[in-house]
Protein backbone atom coordinates (compact mmCIF):
# COMPACT_ATOMS: atom_id res chain seq x y z
CA UNK A 1 0.00 0.00 0.00
CA UNK A 2 1.92 3.02 -1.32
CA UNK A 3 0.37 5.90 0.63
CA UNK A 4 2.08 8.98 2.00
CA UNK A 5 2.37 9.34 5.77
CA UNK A 6 0.29 12.53 5.59
CA UNK A 7 -2.54 10.60 3.94
CA UNK A 8 -2.23 7.78 6.48
CA UNK A 9 -2.54 10.28 9.32
CA UNK A 10 -5.75 11.65 7.83
CA UNK A 11 -7.13 8.16 7.14
CA UNK A 12 -6.61 7.26 10.81
CA UNK A 13 -9.20 9.95 11.61
CA UNK A 14 -11.49 9.67 8.59
CA UNK A 15 -11.64 5.90 8.06
CA UNK A 16 -13.41 5.08 11.37
CA UNK A 17 -16.01 7.74 10.51
CA UNK A 18 -16.51 6.34 6.99
CA UNK A 19 -16.74 2.85 8.48
CA UNK A 20 -20.05 3.81 10.10
CA UNK A 21 -21.62 3.87 6.60
CA UNK A 22 -20.42 0.32 5.96
CA UNK A 23 -21.68 -0.81 9.37
CA UNK A 24 -25.14 0.63 8.69
CA UNK A 25 -25.23 -0.84 5.17
CA UNK A 26 -24.40 -4.34 6.45
CA UNK A 27 -26.40 -4.06 9.67
CA UNK A 28 -28.77 -6.89 8.79
CA UNK A 29 -25.91 -9.36 8.41
CA UNK A 30 -23.93 -9.74 11.64
CA UNK A 31 -20.93 -11.38 10.00
CA UNK A 32 -20.60 -8.72 7.32
CA UNK A 33 -21.13 -5.86 9.79
CA UNK A 34 -18.49 -7.13 12.16
CA UNK A 35 -16.19 -7.97 9.26
CA UNK A 36 -16.37 -4.32 8.16
CA UNK A 37 -15.51 -3.19 11.70
CA UNK A 38 -12.57 -5.58 12.06
CA UNK A 39 -11.21 -4.66 8.62
CA UNK A 40 -11.35 -0.95 9.45
CA UNK A 41 -9.69 -1.52 12.83
CA UNK A 42 -6.84 -3.48 11.23
CA UNK A 43 -6.33 -0.80 8.57
CA UNK A 44 -6.20 1.99 11.16
CA UNK A 45 -3.70 0.01 13.24
CA UNK A 46 -1.61 -0.57 10.10
CA UNK A 47 -1.58 3.18 9.37
CA UNK A 48 -0.61 4.01 12.97
CA UNK A 49 2.26 1.50 12.84
CA UNK A 50 3.54 3.20 9.69
CA UNK A 51 3.29 6.60 11.37
CA UNK A 52 5.21 5.18 14.33
CA UNK A 53 8.02 4.05 12.02
CA UNK A 54 7.99 7.47 10.39
CA UNK A 55 8.35 9.12 13.81
CA UNK A 56 11.26 6.81 14.66
CA UNK A 57 12.98 7.87 11.44
CA UNK A 58 12.68 11.52 12.45
CA UNK A 59 10.08 12.48 9.84
CA UNK A 60 7.95 15.57 10.50
CA UNK A 61 4.36 15.02 9.44
CA UNK A 62 1.91 17.92 9.49
CA UNK A 63 -1.57 18.13 7.99
CA UNK A 64 -3.74 21.27 7.83
CA UNK A 65 -7.47 21.06 7.18
CA UNK A 66 -8.06 24.79 7.17
CA UNK A 67 -8.47 27.85 9.37
CA UNK A 68 -11.84 28.34 11.05
CA UNK A 69 -11.09 31.82 12.43
CA UNK A 70 -7.75 33.68 12.56
CA UNK A 71 -5.42 31.79 14.88
CA UNK A 72 -7.74 28.78 15.16
CA UNK A 73 -7.09 26.04 12.60
CA UNK A 74 -7.74 22.34 12.28
CA UNK A 75 -4.29 20.79 12.03
CA UNK A 76 -2.60 17.55 12.95
CA UNK A 77 0.92 16.28 13.58
CA UNK A 78 2.67 13.28 15.08
CA UNK A 79 4.78 13.32 18.24
CA UNK A 80 5.71 10.73 20.86
CA UNK A 81 2.91 11.26 23.40
CA UNK A 82 0.19 11.22 20.75
CA UNK A 83 1.78 8.13 19.21
CA UNK A 84 1.51 6.23 22.51
CA UNK A 85 -2.20 7.06 22.68
CA UNK A 86 -2.83 6.25 19.00
CA UNK A 87 -1.03 2.89 19.18
CA UNK A 88 -3.04 1.81 22.22
CA UNK A 89 -6.41 2.97 20.89
CA UNK A 90 -6.01 1.51 17.39
CA UNK A 91 -4.81 -1.87 18.67
CA UNK A 92 -7.51 -2.10 21.34
CA UNK A 93 -10.24 -1.14 18.85
CA UNK A 94 -9.45 -4.36 17.01
CA UNK A 95 -9.25 -6.43 20.22
CA UNK A 96 -12.42 -4.93 21.72
CA UNK A 97 -14.32 -5.65 18.51
CA UNK A 98 -13.33 -9.32 18.75
CA UNK A 99 -14.46 -9.36 22.38
CA UNK A 100 -17.72 -7.61 21.52
CA UNK A 101 -18.64 -10.25 18.94
CA UNK A 102 -18.70 -12.91 21.64
CA UNK A 103 -20.25 -10.70 24.32
CA UNK A 104 -22.96 -8.91 22.34
CA UNK A 105 -24.19 -12.08 20.63
CA UNK A 106 -24.13 -14.27 23.72
CA UNK A 107 -25.80 -11.59 25.83
CA UNK A 108 -28.40 -11.01 23.08
CA UNK A 109 -27.85 -7.24 23.17
CA UNK A 110 -30.18 -5.08 21.09
CA UNK A 111 -29.12 -2.24 18.78
CA UNK A 112 -25.78 -3.84 17.98
CA UNK A 113 -25.43 -1.89 14.73
CA UNK A 114 -25.73 1.39 16.65
CA UNK A 115 -23.15 0.11 19.11
CA UNK A 116 -20.54 -0.56 16.42
CA UNK A 117 -21.28 2.77 14.70
CA UNK A 118 -20.81 4.82 17.86
CA UNK A 119 -17.71 2.82 18.73
CA UNK A 120 -16.19 3.64 15.31
CA UNK A 121 -16.99 7.35 15.66
CA UNK A 122 -15.39 7.35 19.13
CA UNK A 123 -12.19 5.82 17.76
CA UNK A 124 -12.07 8.41 14.98
CA UNK A 125 -12.34 11.13 17.64
CA UNK A 126 -9.56 9.50 19.67
CA UNK A 127 -7.29 9.59 16.62
CA UNK A 128 -8.13 13.28 16.17
CA UNK A 129 -7.24 13.96 19.82
CA UNK A 130 -4.01 11.94 19.64
CA UNK A 131 -2.74 13.77 16.54
CA UNK A 132 -4.13 17.26 17.32
CA UNK A 133 -1.58 19.99 16.68
CA UNK A 134 -3.33 22.57 18.87
CA UNK A 135 -5.88 22.99 21.64
CA UNK A 136 -8.63 24.07 19.22
CA UNK A 137 -8.41 20.86 17.19
CA UNK A 138 -8.17 18.76 20.33
CA UNK A 139 -11.23 20.46 21.88
CA UNK A 140 -13.45 19.75 18.85
CA UNK A 141 -12.67 16.02 18.83
CA UNK A 142 -12.81 15.91 22.64
CA UNK A 143 -16.41 17.17 22.59
CA UNK A 144 -17.53 14.93 19.72
CA UNK A 145 -16.09 11.99 21.69
CA UNK A 146 -18.41 12.87 24.57
CA UNK A 147 -21.46 13.04 22.31
CA UNK A 148 -20.62 9.86 20.38
CA UNK A 149 -20.23 7.79 23.55
CA UNK A 150 -23.49 8.98 25.13
CA UNK A 151 -25.62 6.49 23.11
CA UNK A 152 -23.25 3.74 24.26
CA UNK A 153 -23.76 4.63 27.93
CA UNK A 154 -27.55 4.62 27.48
CA UNK A 155 -27.42 1.52 25.25
CA UNK A 156 -29.76 -0.57 27.44
CA UNK A 157 -32.54 2.04 27.19
CA UNK A 158 -33.65 1.52 30.80
CA UNK A 159 -34.40 4.34 33.24
CA UNK A 160 -31.18 3.52 35.07
CA UNK A 161 -29.22 3.76 31.82
CA UNK A 162 -30.85 7.08 30.93
CA UNK A 163 -30.08 8.46 34.38
CA UNK A 164 -26.46 7.34 34.07
CA UNK A 165 -26.30 8.95 30.63
CA UNK A 166 -27.62 12.27 31.98
CA UNK A 167 -24.94 12.32 34.68
CA UNK A 168 -22.30 11.35 32.13
CA UNK A 169 -23.29 14.02 29.63
CA UNK A 170 -24.03 16.67 32.25
CA UNK A 171 -20.68 16.52 34.04
CA UNK A 172 -18.52 16.18 30.93
CA UNK A 173 -20.24 18.96 28.96
CA UNK A 174 -20.51 21.35 31.90
CA UNK A 175 -16.83 21.04 32.84
CA UNK A 176 -15.82 21.45 29.19
CA UNK A 177 -17.88 24.60 28.65
CA UNK A 178 -17.40 26.22 32.05
CA UNK A 179 -13.67 25.52 32.49
CA UNK A 180 -11.93 23.90 29.50
CA UNK A 181 -13.26 26.23 26.82
CA UNK A 182 -12.64 29.26 29.05
CA UNK A 183 -9.05 28.08 29.61
CA UNK A 184 -8.46 27.67 25.86
CA UNK A 185 -9.85 31.13 24.99
CA UNK A 186 -7.87 32.73 27.83
CA UNK A 187 -4.70 30.98 26.67
CA UNK A 188 -5.25 32.34 23.16
CA UNK A 189 -5.58 35.93 24.47
CA UNK A 190 -2.59 35.66 26.82
CA UNK A 191 -0.13 33.66 24.72
CA UNK A 192 -1.38 34.60 21.24
CA UNK A 193 -1.47 30.94 20.19
CA UNK A 194 -3.01 27.62 21.16
CA UNK A 195 -0.47 25.47 19.32
CA UNK A 196 1.32 22.72 21.22
CA UNK A 197 4.97 23.75 21.53
CA UNK A 198 7.90 21.97 23.24
CA UNK A 199 8.60 23.78 26.52
CA UNK A 200 5.26 25.64 26.58
CA UNK A 201 3.83 28.77 24.98
CA UNK A 202 3.69 31.40 27.75
CA UNK A 203 7.15 32.86 27.23
CA UNK A 204 9.95 33.52 29.73
CA UNK A 205 8.12 35.94 32.08
CA UNK A 206 4.37 35.24 32.24
CA UNK A 207 2.04 36.55 34.94
CA UNK A 208 2.41 33.70 37.43
CA UNK A 209 -0.96 34.20 39.15
CA UNK A 210 -2.97 34.35 35.92
CA UNK A 211 -1.23 31.29 34.48
CA UNK A 212 -1.71 29.52 37.82
CA UNK A 213 -5.48 30.06 37.57
CA UNK A 214 -5.38 28.81 33.99
CA UNK A 215 -3.82 25.53 35.15
CA UNK A 216 -6.72 24.99 37.59
CA UNK A 217 -9.23 25.71 34.81
CA UNK A 218 -7.54 23.18 32.54
CA UNK A 219 -7.37 20.37 35.13
CA UNK A 220 -10.97 20.87 36.26
CA UNK A 221 -12.18 21.43 32.70
CA UNK A 222 -10.76 18.14 31.44
CA UNK A 223 -13.54 16.20 33.15
CA UNK A 224 -12.65 12.95 31.41
CA UNK A 225 -9.58 12.74 33.68
CA UNK A 226 -12.10 12.19 36.53
CA UNK A 227 -10.28 14.28 39.11
CA UNK A 228 -12.42 14.72 42.22
CA UNK A 229 -14.99 16.24 42.60
CA UNK A 230 -15.76 15.80 38.85
CA UNK A 231 -15.59 12.00 38.89
CA UNK A 232 -19.20 10.87 39.35
CA UNK A 233 -19.82 10.44 35.63
CA UNK A 234 -17.51 7.44 35.57
CA UNK A 235 -19.33 5.17 38.07
CA UNK A 236 -22.66 6.39 36.60
CA UNK A 237 -21.57 5.12 33.17
CA UNK A 238 -21.25 1.57 34.51
CA UNK A 239 -24.83 0.87 33.45
CA UNK A 240 -23.43 0.38 29.94
CA UNK A 241 -22.57 -3.08 28.50
CA UNK A 242 -19.11 -4.39 29.37
CA UNK A 243 -17.53 -3.64 25.95
CA UNK A 244 -18.63 -0.03 26.43
CA UNK A 245 -17.11 0.01 29.92
CA UNK A 246 -13.90 -1.27 28.35
CA UNK A 247 -14.06 1.56 25.81
CA UNK A 248 -14.68 4.14 28.54
CA UNK A 249 -12.04 2.89 30.98
CA UNK A 250 -9.19 1.71 28.79
CA UNK A 251 -9.40 2.74 25.15
CA UNK A 252 -11.01 6.12 24.62
CA UNK A 253 -12.72 8.36 27.12
CA UNK A 254 -10.65 8.35 30.31
CA UNK A 255 -7.42 8.03 28.32
CA UNK A 256 -8.46 11.07 26.27
CA UNK A 257 -8.79 12.91 29.59
CA UNK A 258 -5.43 12.07 31.12
CA UNK A 259 -3.71 12.34 27.73
CA UNK A 260 -5.05 15.90 27.44
CA UNK A 261 -3.90 16.78 30.96
CA UNK A 262 -0.42 15.47 30.17
CA UNK A 263 -0.33 17.23 26.80
CA UNK A 264 -1.38 20.55 28.34
CA UNK A 265 1.17 20.27 31.17
CA UNK A 266 4.09 19.47 28.84
CA UNK A 267 3.26 21.43 25.67
CA UNK A 268 1.17 24.40 26.88
CA UNK A 269 2.74 25.19 30.26
CA UNK A 270 6.05 23.33 30.05
CA UNK A 271 7.45 21.59 33.11
CA UNK A 272 9.80 24.46 34.00
CA UNK A 273 6.87 26.89 34.36
CA UNK A 274 4.66 24.24 35.93
CA UNK A 275 7.14 23.92 38.79
CA UNK A 276 6.79 27.64 39.62
CA UNK A 277 2.98 27.86 39.75
CA UNK A 278 1.32 28.11 43.20
CA UNK A 279 -1.69 26.07 42.04
CA UNK A 280 0.49 23.10 41.04
CA UNK A 281 0.95 22.01 44.65
CA UNK A 282 -2.79 22.28 45.37
CA UNK A 283 -3.62 20.19 42.29
CA UNK A 284 -0.95 17.62 43.20
CA UNK A 285 -2.55 17.05 46.58
CA UNK A 286 -6.01 16.94 44.99
CA UNK A 287 -4.76 14.23 42.61
CA UNK A 288 -3.26 12.38 45.61
CA UNK A 289 -6.58 12.61 47.46
CA UNK A 290 -8.36 11.26 44.36
CA UNK A 291 -5.95 8.30 44.30
CA UNK A 292 -6.55 7.40 47.95
CA UNK A 293 -10.25 8.18 48.38
CA UNK A 294 -11.34 6.33 45.24
CA UNK A 295 -9.29 3.30 46.35
CA UNK A 296 -11.09 3.33 49.70
CA UNK A 297 -14.48 3.55 47.98
CA UNK A 298 -13.50 0.70 45.64
CA UNK A 299 -12.89 -1.58 48.63
CA UNK A 300 -16.54 -1.23 49.69
CA UNK A 301 -18.07 -2.18 46.32
CA UNK A 302 -19.53 -5.66 45.96
CA UNK A 303 -20.50 -5.11 42.32
CA UNK A 304 -17.42 -6.02 40.27
CA UNK A 305 -17.82 -3.32 37.62
CA UNK A 306 -18.39 -0.65 40.30
CA UNK A 307 -15.20 -1.71 42.07
CA UNK A 308 -13.29 -1.52 38.79
CA UNK A 309 -14.81 1.91 38.06
CA UNK A 310 -13.49 3.42 41.29
CA UNK A 311 -10.19 1.68 40.67
CA UNK A 312 -10.02 3.51 37.33
CA UNK A 313 -10.56 6.88 39.04
CA UNK A 314 -7.64 6.08 41.34
CA UNK A 315 -5.36 5.04 38.47
CA UNK A 316 -6.20 8.18 36.48
CA UNK A 317 -5.10 10.14 39.54
CA UNK A 318 -1.67 8.52 39.16
CA UNK A 319 -1.33 9.91 35.62
CA UNK A 320 -2.52 13.41 36.57
CA UNK A 321 -0.20 13.39 39.57
CA UNK A 322 2.77 12.37 37.44
CA UNK A 323 2.05 15.15 34.93
CA UNK A 324 1.88 17.77 37.68
CA UNK A 325 5.11 16.65 39.35
CA UNK A 326 6.92 18.70 36.68
CA UNK A 327 9.77 16.21 36.48
CA UNK A 328 11.12 14.04 33.69
CA UNK A 329 10.46 10.80 35.59
CA UNK A 330 6.92 11.91 36.42
CA UNK A 331 6.08 12.56 32.77
CA UNK A 332 7.72 9.29 31.68
CA UNK A 333 5.80 7.38 34.37
CA UNK A 334 2.48 9.01 33.42
CA UNK A 335 3.05 8.33 29.71
CA UNK A 336 3.88 4.69 30.36
CA UNK A 337 0.93 4.34 32.75
CA UNK A 338 -1.46 5.38 29.99
CA UNK A 339 -0.41 2.17 28.20
CA UNK A 340 0.07 -0.23 31.11
CA UNK A 341 -3.20 0.77 32.76
CA UNK A 342 -5.02 0.43 29.44
CA UNK A 343 -4.08 -3.22 29.03
CA UNK A 344 -4.51 -4.09 32.70
CA UNK A 345 -7.89 -2.44 33.11
CA UNK A 346 -9.38 -3.62 29.82
CA UNK A 347 -8.43 -7.18 30.78
CA UNK A 348 -10.22 -6.79 34.11
CA UNK A 349 -13.36 -5.51 32.39
CA UNK A 350 -13.18 -8.24 29.77
CA UNK A 351 -13.06 -10.77 32.61
CA UNK A 352 -16.00 -9.11 34.37
CA UNK A 353 -18.02 -9.35 31.16
CA UNK A 354 -16.98 -12.96 30.64
CA UNK A 355 -18.22 -13.86 34.12
CA UNK A 356 -21.51 -12.07 33.47
CA UNK A 357 -22.08 -13.84 30.15
CA UNK A 358 -20.98 -17.33 31.23
CA UNK A 359 -21.99 -17.39 34.92
CA UNK A 360 -24.56 -14.57 35.09
CA UNK A 361 -22.81 -13.14 38.14
CA UNK A 362 -21.91 -9.53 38.80
CA UNK A 363 -21.33 -9.50 42.56
CA UNK A 364 -17.95 -10.40 44.01
CA UNK A 365 -19.58 -12.14 46.97
CA UNK A 366 -21.15 -14.65 44.53
CA UNK A 367 -17.91 -15.63 42.79
CA UNK A 368 -16.65 -18.23 45.25
CA UNK A 369 -15.25 -21.24 43.39
CA UNK A 370 -15.71 -19.65 39.99
CA UNK A 371 -12.02 -20.07 39.17
CA UNK A 372 -12.38 -23.84 39.00
CA UNK A 373 -14.99 -23.50 36.28
CA UNK A 374 -13.54 -20.45 34.48
CA UNK A 375 -9.80 -20.93 35.07
CA UNK A 376 -8.56 -18.99 32.02
CA UNK A 377 -10.70 -15.97 32.84
CA UNK A 378 -9.68 -15.85 36.50
CA UNK A 379 -5.97 -16.38 35.79
CA UNK A 380 -6.18 -13.46 33.35
CA UNK A 381 -7.91 -11.41 36.05
CA UNK A 382 -5.09 -12.24 38.48
CA UNK A 383 -2.32 -11.20 36.05
CA UNK A 384 -4.12 -7.97 35.11
CA UNK A 385 -4.56 -7.22 38.82
CA UNK A 386 -0.79 -7.52 39.26
CA UNK A 387 -0.35 -4.91 36.52
CA UNK A 388 -2.74 -2.49 38.21
CA UNK A 389 -1.01 -3.07 41.56
CA UNK A 390 2.39 -2.55 39.91
CA UNK A 391 4.31 -5.73 40.69
CA UNK A 392 6.16 -8.25 38.46
CA UNK A 393 5.61 -9.89 36.05
CA UNK A 394 3.25 -7.18 34.73
CA UNK A 395 3.90 -3.93 32.88
CA UNK A 396 2.39 -1.67 35.54
CA UNK A 397 5.60 -2.26 37.50
CA UNK A 398 7.60 0.11 35.29
CA UNK A 399 5.13 2.97 35.09
CA UNK A 400 4.66 3.00 38.87
CA UNK A 401 8.43 2.80 39.34
CA UNK A 402 8.95 5.99 37.33
CA UNK A 403 6.08 7.73 39.11
CA UNK A 404 7.78 6.94 42.43
CA UNK A 405 11.08 8.22 41.00
CA UNK A 406 9.23 11.42 40.06
CA UNK A 407 8.11 11.97 43.64
CA UNK A 408 11.69 11.43 44.82
CA UNK A 409 13.12 13.79 42.19
CA UNK A 410 10.79 16.54 43.39
CA UNK A 411 11.04 15.55 47.09
CA UNK A 412 7.28 15.08 47.32
CA UNK A 413 7.52 12.58 50.16
CA UNK A 414 3.84 12.75 51.08
CA UNK A 415 2.84 11.93 47.53
CA UNK A 416 5.35 9.09 47.44
CA UNK A 417 3.63 7.68 50.53
CA UNK A 418 0.26 8.16 48.79
CA UNK A 419 1.39 6.08 45.80
CA UNK A 420 2.74 3.32 48.04
CA UNK A 421 -0.37 3.20 50.24
CA UNK A 422 -2.57 3.18 47.16
CA UNK A 423 -0.68 0.18 45.76
CA UNK A 424 -1.33 -1.65 49.01
CA UNK A 425 -5.03 -0.76 48.73
CA UNK A 426 -4.97 -2.10 45.16
CA UNK A 427 -3.89 -5.44 46.63
CA UNK A 428 -6.73 -5.33 49.16
CA UNK A 429 -9.54 -4.71 46.66
CA UNK A 430 -8.26 -6.70 43.66
CA UNK A 431 -6.44 -9.86 44.75
CA UNK A 432 -9.25 -11.23 47.00
CA UNK A 433 -11.38 -11.63 43.84
CA UNK A 434 -9.25 -14.35 42.15
CA UNK A 435 -8.37 -15.81 45.57
CA UNK A 436 -12.08 -16.18 46.36
CA UNK A 437 -12.62 -17.68 42.92
CA UNK A 438 -9.91 -20.36 43.29
CA UNK A 439 -10.13 -20.95 47.04
CA UNK A 440 -13.75 -20.47 48.14
CA UNK A 441 -14.43 -20.33 51.86
CA UNK A 442 -17.56 -22.38 51.31
CA UNK A 443 -17.03 -25.15 48.75
CA UNK A 444 -20.76 -25.66 48.59
CA UNK A 445 -21.02 -22.22 46.99
CA UNK A 446 -19.74 -23.69 43.75
CA UNK A 447 -22.95 -25.59 43.26
CA UNK A 448 -23.62 -28.36 40.77
CA UNK A 449 -23.93 -26.12 37.72
CA UNK A 450 -21.08 -26.65 35.27
CA UNK A 451 -20.17 -23.18 34.04
CA UNK A 452 -18.07 -22.96 30.91
CA UNK A 453 -15.72 -20.21 29.82
CA UNK A 454 -17.05 -17.20 27.89
CA UNK A 455 -17.57 -17.46 24.10
CA UNK A 456 -14.35 -18.05 22.19
CA UNK A 457 -14.00 -14.53 20.66
CA UNK A 458 -14.26 -12.96 24.12
CA UNK A 459 -11.82 -15.48 25.57
CA UNK A 460 -9.28 -14.85 22.80
CA UNK A 461 -9.52 -11.08 23.35
CA UNK A 462 -8.95 -11.22 27.11
CA UNK A 463 -6.03 -13.64 26.64
CA UNK A 464 -4.37 -11.22 24.19
CA UNK A 465 -4.71 -8.22 26.51
CA UNK A 466 -3.53 -10.33 29.45
CA UNK A 467 -0.50 -11.40 27.45
CA UNK A 468 0.25 -7.75 26.65
CA UNK A 469 0.38 -7.01 30.39
CA UNK A 470 3.30 -9.48 30.61
CA UNK A 471 4.90 -8.32 27.34
CA UNK A 472 5.05 -4.75 28.65
CA UNK A 473 7.00 -6.03 31.65
CA UNK A 474 9.42 -8.20 29.68
CA UNK A 475 9.86 -5.79 26.76
CA UNK A 476 8.97 -2.21 27.79
CA UNK A 477 11.73 -0.64 25.67
CA UNK A 478 9.61 0.75 22.77
CA UNK A 479 7.16 2.30 25.24
CA UNK A 480 9.99 3.70 27.36
CA UNK A 481 11.74 5.18 24.31
CA UNK A 482 8.55 6.96 23.24
CA UNK A 483 7.99 8.27 26.78
CA UNK A 484 11.59 9.47 27.04
CA UNK A 485 11.47 11.23 23.67
CA UNK A 486 8.54 13.33 24.97
CA UNK A 487 10.95 14.98 27.38
CA UNK A 488 13.76 15.22 24.85
CA UNK A 489 11.56 17.13 22.40
CA UNK A 490 10.65 19.47 25.29
CA UNK A 491 14.29 20.27 25.90
CA UNK A 492 14.57 18.14 29.03
CA UNK A 493 16.77 15.05 29.12
CA UNK A 494 15.80 12.24 31.47
CA UNK A 495 17.90 12.24 34.59
CA UNK A 496 18.45 16.01 34.72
Amino acid sequence: MNLSLELMLQLCIILPLITTLGIVATGRNQNLREGVTISAALLVFYFVINLYHGLQQGKHINVHWGQIIPGMQLSFTIEALGMIFALIASFLWFITTIYSIGYMRSHHEKNQTRFYCCFAIAIGCVMGIAFADNLFTLFIFYEVLTLSTYPLVTHAGTEEAKKGGRIYLGILLSTSIAFFLLAIVSTWFIAGTVNFEPGGIFGPEPDIMIVSVLLVLFVFGIGKAAIMPFHRWLPAAMVAPTPVSSLLHAVAVVKAGVFTVLKVCVFIFGIDLLDKLPSTQFLLYLAGATVLLSSLVAMRQDNLKARLAYSTISQLGYITLGALLASSSGVIGSSMHIATHAFGKITLFFCAGAVLVAAHKSKISEMGGLGRQMPITMVAFFIASLSIIGVPPAGGTWSKWYLLLGTMETEQWILMAVLMISSLLNIVYLLPIPIRAFFPANKASIGDVQIKEAPLPSLIALCITCLMCVVLFVYPQPLYELATSIMETSGVVHGQ
